[in-house]
């Protein structure tokens, strides 16, 4: 399962000015004091952010472990945060909402566009009237020109944990990549505990996204840069979409 036993890894060496970024991105689209489901929300840490600013949130995501890191951060921030355990494929049984956002490569993990349509399908049948859906995704250009052969290494400054992750194409999959985390955790007895995972992405045209987004009923659609301050290039890495 994604993220199931890296959850508090993960959640410590991600960059937490992303998290920044998607805020402003959703606070420059929406008003606060809105209600919002953060769909693969993960350990909260965007959803902590919004709370503070006066947003009711829901943080669904399918690992229980994300989401008991992301009641630690509600309580260690006094926000109240909604959890709910959930598969972004079926949301059956959640309430309908003002805003659905859903970043992060979340979308990259499913196996094809008829599933990313049934994600689409589900959050549409989840915002209210006029309520519009906030989500990236990464490019055909980050698949095949960035990711492929792309390496990064970290090393704690006390030398008690190290990562390593590796990218390749994945040549069974139109725009798909492969990437190898290993985490190394040093033991009491001074060895290193080995922790790795593969993960499985792909991107897709843009026109096959636009089209699944108009398949179930959104008619604005809007693709953007850079958390929505630029327009789209040829050499851009992420897409933007704001959806209504």
């Amino acid at each position: 399962m994604i993220y199931g036993s890296f959850a508090q890894y993960y959640d410590e060496l991600f960059d937490e000015e992303l998290y920044l970024k998607w805020q402003n991105y959703v606070e420059d689209n929406t008003s606060k004091n809105s209600k919002l489901l953060d769909l693969a929300g993960g350990a909260g840490r965007l959803g902590v952010l919004l709370a503070r600013d006066g947003y009711d949130v829901t943080d669904a995501d399918f690992s229980e472990e994300m989401l008991s890191l992301a009641s630690d951060h509600a309580t260690e921030a006094g926000v109240k945060l909604n959890l709910v355990e959930a598969n972004m494929l079926d949301l059956s049984g959640l309430d309908t909402y003002d805003t659905v956002t859903c970043f992060a490569d979340s979308l990259c993990y499913l196996q094809n566009i008829d599933e990313v349509q049934t994600v689409f399908d589900q959050v549409r049948q989840h915002l209210k009237t006029d309520g519009q859906f906030l989500f990236d995704i990464i490019t055909p250009y980050q698949t095949d020109k960035v990711y492929p052969g792309f390496m990064f290494n970290y090393q704690s400054d006390d030398d008690q944990r190290f990562f390593m992750w590796s990218s390749f194409a994945d040549d069974d999959v139109e725009h798909g990549v492969i990437h190898e985390l290993s985490f190394f955790d040093r033991q009491e007895n001074g060895q290193y505990q080995r922790l790795s995972e593969t993960h499985f992405e792909r991107s897709y045209e843009l026109s096959k996204v636009k089209q699944a987004l108009h398949n179930v009923g959104f008619q604005k659609v809007e693709v953007t840069s850079e958390f929505g301050t630029s327009p789209i290039q040829n050499d851009t890495t992420r897409w933007f979409f704001k959806c209504q």
